[in-house]
């Protein structure tokens, strides 16, 4: 996800002589199917051919150990090199150039943009692949990241939409509900009378004002950053951040899963200064002390009393932060290569890239997101069991255990009610938690 603006820039600029093929070698078994590729290009905006390398044959032909990798080849299809990670771009642009006046040379170089597929369309319906969703009890209302029209929308508890917020264009304008922008709106968070807002792709914070709807930026500079170490609280609008999912607020505390960085961080809302709080940084899934323990792209944060509850994605994991202890725990999940559908206890449990999880009477609920269930998770005695879902991809509403979701990602309780930002369906979803039901909110704008 992280490169892809920079092989967006490169092919715009090289329209004419560079050619960009995706090889999409699954880590989760969830991510082989084609349909789910089909989606994670529409999402992203993905106009290049992808192969399915479902296998990993293209993987281990070409010796790769990482993801992201780019490999370049020449005029002649040799490869030239490759590099793993991202912050590249310069690099990558640097070689090109090279690589086009060689064939400019010896007269290998074919010029002419080569056309694959259509253009991504965005689905027509209310909503986009939502990202997220979050209940406001006293308002009795509902916020949702509508993603992909980078928007958010404020409805009822029926799904009346009663404000928009953001024009819907791609950008970071800060100002009015109809001017302002974003680019990929996901987590949110209520804090006294305003809606903070992570926008993951622009790496920022912004923040919305409950009152007059005007949005603000109040962290992050635009820029992606790669910070070692534990530097000290600095500016929050001065300081660059790295794919912010989601957030959470204790007192005048925001704390944010930083996917990209794999940390989870503090904005101190009162000084308007942030910093790492958690996390080495190292992708893993080692417990222990703040600047010892190590997360692996977490994507989901929720506060509870004296914990802060972690759906940490590429662990396939369920973490727990002890504020008192100052000390980060995991409630299941055994690392970045352990994963599938496994309901049980302890060390058999098995998630696939759970995105969200809230706490629920002492227990919690995770958006199981590639296994497409809601699982309910015992931090006692560590034991998983299903809720909702039959672990197939459709849209289908009925019981607990009848009921289908396509990658739930987020999650929202108000009374008895569980709402699921069911992201690959474009839809809204509740779950009564006293009728043991599944039901599709219809959500629909006023008309014009």
């Amino acid at each position: 996800m992280h490169i892809f603006p920079d092989l967006a820039r490169l092919e715009k600029t090289y329209a004419q002589e560079l050619t960009v093929v995706g090889i999409h070698s699954a880590k989760f078994p969830g991510e082989k199917h084609a349909e789910a590729i089909r989606n994670a290009a529409r999402r992203y905006g993905l106009r290049h051919p992808i192969l399915n390398d479902a296998e990993s044959k293209v993987w281990r032909r070409y010796g790769v150990r990482a993801w992201p990798t780019i490999v370049l080849l020449d005029t002649r299809g040799r490869m030239l090199g490759k590099v793993e990670g991202e912050g590249h771009s310069k690099a990558l642009e640097k070689a090109v150039k090279q690589l086009i006046a060689e064939g400019e040379t010896n007269g290998t170089l074919k010029r002419g943009k080569l056309e694959f597929v259509k253009p991504v369309e965005v689905p027509q319906g209310t909503l986009a692949f939502p990202g997220k969703v979050l209940a406001d009890p006293a308002g009795k209302r509902l916020f949702i990241a509508d993603t992909l029209h980078r928007r958010i929308l404020v409805t009822d508890v029926d799904g009346k939409v009663l404000q928009v917020i953001g024009s819907g264009k791609t950008g970071s304008t800060d100002g009015s509900a109809r001017t302002a922008s974003f680019v990929w709106p996901q987590g949110m968070a209520l804090h006294k009378k305003r809606l903070l807002v992570t926008d993951t792709e622009a790496h920022r914070i912004r923040a919305i004002d409950l009152q007059t709807w005007n949005v603000s930026t109040l962290a992050g500079t635009g820029a992606q950053t790669f910070v070692s170490g534990w530097p000290k609280p600095s500016p929050a609008r001065e300081t660059a951040l790295n794919s912010p999912w989601d957030l959470t607020v204790v007192g005048d505390t925001a704390y944010i899963a930083m996917a990209g960085d794999h940390r989870l961080w503090s904005l101190d809302l009162a000084k308007n200064t942030i910093a790492p709080f958690a996390g080495s940084g190292r992708e893993n899934i080692d417990d222990g002390a703040y600047d010892k323990a190590s997360f692996s792209q977490p994507s989901g944060i929720y506060a509870d009393g004296d914990s802060l509850w972690i759906a940490d994605s590429e662990d396939s994991a369920i973490r727990r932060v002890d504020l008192v202890r100052k000390r980060v725990e995991t409630v299941v999940g055994l690392g970045l290569f352990e994963f599938g559908h496994v309901d049980g206890k302890g060390r058999r449990v098995r998630l696939q890239h759970p995105l969200h999880v809230i706490p629920w009477k002492g227990k919690l609920l995770v958006a199981d997101t590639y296994n497409h269930k809601i699982k309910l998770i015992n931090p006692k005695d560590r034991s998983s069991v299903t809720l909702a879902g039959t672990g197939a991809r459709g849209a289908k509403d009925g019981g607990l255990l009848e009921a289908t979701f396509n990658e739930p990602s987020g999650l929202t309780l108000l009374g008895d009610k569980l709402f699921v930002a069911d992201t690959n369906n474009h839809a809204l979803r509740v779950i009564d938690l006293a009728n043991d039901t599944v039901t599709t909110v219809k959500v629909r704008l006023p008309a014009k």
